[in-house]
Order: structure tokens, then sequence, then C-alpha cells
């Protein structure tokens, strides 16, 4: 059979988007997800998202890592199938949408999107970091010389020998001169550096506001692969109205054969 599919990337976070609305695309096909996936022997990216229906909202986002697993939320995932859904005409500038972790809304407008994430009720402490789930679980760690720091290495160790078998995407920060934050991400499931990981950028956010390293609210965040932004309200240390917002784009259109 012949699949389209189509790409799309939000700050160099690369995503392999299926329109799954009639159920065709064999999703418990492990090894089929991650050869999709493979950037030698596939199309590339960082995992692969289909888009499904669902009765009571917009549609259903179904997200799978890189190594053929389904995942947790991907907040530029997220995004990126907004605006796929946008293109498909399914929504206009606003949507409620379904994904493994809840509903989400969400709102574009020409490239930006800007995607309401799950409140967050609790973040613990760890040796020398925070540890928060925005979706999916991890650890933020401020850091020295970020560019130069060794991401893959300090990633994979923390991600098995802190968290185990089920890890942890492994967040590096560094406030830059501007008064945002530098981030880097070693993200499970992809076992590497991203460019850039939403669920990753939301959780530096609100650590770096419950470590009093920012007052503000609104936060700008720089990925290696781009800007983003996140916005917050916070009380009584239970942080709402979470809105993760930056450009999301179409890259290219092809078709699969298997």
């Amino acid at each position: 059979m012949k699949y389209t599919f189509y790409k799309y990337q939000g700050t160099g976070n690369d995503f392999v988007m299926f329109d799954n609305r009639k159920n065709e695309f064999p999703k418990d096909d492990v090894s089929l997800v991650a050869s999709i996936c493979d950037r030698k022997f596939g199309v590339g990216s960082d995992g692969l998202i289909l888009l499904e229906d669902d009765e009571k909202t917009d549609f259903k986002m179904v997200y799978f890592n890189s190594d053929g697993r389904e995942g947790s939320m991907c907040g530029n995932g997220g995004r990126c199938i907004v605006a796929f859904a946008y293109f498909l005409g399914i929504i206009r500038n606003k949507t409620v949408f379904i994904a493994v972790d809840g509903l989400h809304e969400a709102s574009i407008e020409g490239d930006v999107v800007s995607l309401k994430m799950t409140d967050v009720q609790e973040i613990s402490k760890k040796q020398n970091a925070l540890y928060l789930n925005t979706g999916s679980p991890h650890h933020v760690q401020l850091v020295k010389e970020l560019k130069s720091f060794n991401v893959f290495n300090e990633g994979a160790r923390l991600r098995y020998g802190v968290y185990g078998e089920k890890g942890s995407n492994i967040n590096f920060v560094e406030q830059n001169e501007s008064g945002g934050f530098d981030i880097r991400t070693y993200e499970r499931g992809v076992e590497d550096e991203t460019l850039s990981c939403g669920t990753g950028v939301t959780a530096v956010a609100l650590s770096m506001y419950h470590m009093g390293k920012t007052k503000k609210k609104i936060v700008p965040i720089k990925a290696v692969g781009g800007n983003l932004e996140v916005s917050f309200d916070e009380q009584n240390g239970l942080y709402s109205n979470i809105y993760l917002k930056g450009e999301a784009k179409q890259v290219f259109k092809g078709e699969l054969t298997w």
C-alpha cells in the first residue's frame, strides 16, 4: 500500500505525520514506525504522529518515539499536529484535541501555534536538579558553559543511572544575558540530543520560576533549534494556564510504500 505522509518541524524538532482518520496505518508495527523515523534508511524524524478521529474533540493525537514505541506527550509534536489539522481543514484558528495526557487547547496564527499544556502540581528536588512532569517526565539541571557541555554522555548517564529503564528526559540549562534561558535536551525514546523539546522547554520555564531564577511568568527559552515562549499562572505551587508558543511548519509531503 501507498501512504501519503507529511513532514513537520517545530524549532528543529521534526515529525512524520499521517492522516489516520481511516485507521489504515499499522500502528502496532513497532519496527515499521522505527524504520520510517530512521535518518539513514527511512524518512528521518524525532518521532511519528498520527492524526485520528475523536468523538468528543476535533481530533486525537497519537505519538510514537523514533524507537517505534508509543510515547508520552510531545509539546512540539502537539504544536505541529495543530498546524497539520489546520492544513487539512479540520480546524480553523482554535481547537481542542485529545492526546495521551488528556485534553489540549490550542490556537494558530500563521506559523505560530500556542498550545495549552497540562497543569503541574508538583516539582520535586533531586541532587543538583529539579524533577517534574509536564506531560512527559523531565530532569532540569543548571550548568555552566552549556554550548560545550557533553549533553549526550551526561544525558544518557542520568537518564538511565538515576531514572532507570523507564527513564526521564534530561534538560541542561543556562541563563542568558537577556534574562531568558538556553536549553539543551537529551530525549528518552530518541536516546540522543534533539534540537528542541516542547515539554522540556515548559519544564525549564516552570523550574526556573520555582527556583527564583526569574520572576516573570512569560519566559523566553532558546533551544538549539529556535526560540519558544512559555507563559503560565502560579498559585501556592500549582502551575496552570501553561502555554507553549512558537513556530510549527510543514517541510514536505511524500509517499511511502510497504
